[in-house]
């Protein structure tokens, strides 16, 4: 079954007047946006954890848990839950109390985190980094059978036949997210868990040779396969000259904050709509364009979900509402009939 989400961090946007909202504001967007997602078919809304001025969302499972009490049908996650700086058990409370709420819809994607303050923050030492998230992911994956848990490790106390709770109705569906390393994909599949790739730069195609990993090693450890998925950056317009006008200020100042911070050269015009062509990782424009590059990807890697981050930097409320009604009324419908 192919699926279409939605992801956000819960970027802080601007007013009509170029004014920063506040972050109160921003959740309270955010949970508008949701909504509307649920109204026009989208399969999955997805909210990022992170600890940032740039960012209004520090604790997505109470974002999606008033998300949940008004929508009836969207699947609700998050976009990623970093689980090296968190304890796993909570984690698991946290999203099968949000299940219970929703009613079965609730999802969780894992990582490491490309952001590193939750770290110092929660009294984590970053050279632990490798250590702490193979360790929680090893005992979030006992958790996941829902049975008393016995497991020793470094990081954290052991635990002796330790029940926790609540239990889900069905399970909860478990992603990985993966931003290109092969030993990442590899223990993804060691875990049987879902595999979702954030590709935000360069073309798809050069994540292919990892998807042939995640298959090949499910294959050979005998583990469970799971659906693949493609997270990527975007912004849906009526013209591709409408939406490159409003993504871009949002790319370039996001690119350049977090570019400060890490020795990235000036992001540019010129980079830009090389990102929105076919050998780039930003799908803005049209809902033409849009829906053939998400098409395009899907086959090439022949992953069965996408989802399309489609808050980036201060582009107004307003402007993604009107990229969140054409994503679910146009695009889907389009690449669905593309890929048919």
């Amino acid at each position: 079954m192919i699926e279409f989400g939605l992801d956000t961090f819960g970027d802080i946007s601007r007013d009509a007047a170029g004014r920063p909202l506040t972050a109160a504001q921003t959740i309270r967007n955010v949970v508008a946006q949701a909504e509307l997602a649920d109204s026009v078919g989208i399969d999955f809304f997805g909210v990022g954890e992170h600890h940032r001025a740039e960012f209004a969302v520090s604790a997505p499972e109470i974002v999606l848990a008033a998300i949940a009490g008004r929508t009836s049908r969207i699947r609700l996650g998050t976009a990623v839950t970093v689980l090296s700086s968190d304890d796993p058990v909570r984690v698991f409370e946290r999203f099968a109390t949000l299940d219970a709420v929703s009613g079965g819809r609730a999802e969780v994607v894992l990582g490491r985190g490309s952001f590193v303050e939750s770290f110092p923050l929660f009294g984590y030492d970053l050279r632990d980094y490798e250590a702490l998230f193979e360790e929680k992911l090893d005992l979030f994956v006992e958790l996941l059978k829902e049975q008393p848990v016995t497991w020793s490790g470094t990081m954290r106390p052991a635990l002796e036949n330790a029940d926790v709770f609540p239990k889900t109705e069905n399970g909860l569906r478990t992603w990985v997210g993966v931003g290109g390393s092969p030993e990442s994909v590899l223990r993804v599949a060691r875990h049987g868990l879902g595999l979702m790739l954030a590709i935000i730069g360069g073309p798809a195609a050069r994540f292919a040779p990892l998807v042939e990993l995640y298959h090949r090693s499910v294959a050979t450890l005998g583990t469970q396969a799971h659906p693949i998925a493609v997270h990527s950056p975007g912004h849906i317009a009526a013209t591709d000259e409408e939406a490159w006008e409003a993504a871009y200020p949002g790319f370039e100042s996001m690119n350049n904050t977090i570019g400060r911070e890490r020795g990235w050269p000036p992001y540019s015009r010129a980079r830009f709509q090389n990102d929105v062509g076919p050998a780039g990782a930003v799908y803005a424009g049209s809902p033409e364009r849009v829906a053939q590059k998400i098409a395009d990807t899907m086959r090439t890697l022949g992953v069965s979900r996408f989802d399309l981050k489609y808050a980036s930097g201060p582009i107004g409320h307003d402007e993604m509402m009107r990229s969140i009604e054409l994503y679910g009324t146009e695009v889907i419908p389009r690449v669905r009939e593309l890929l048919a």
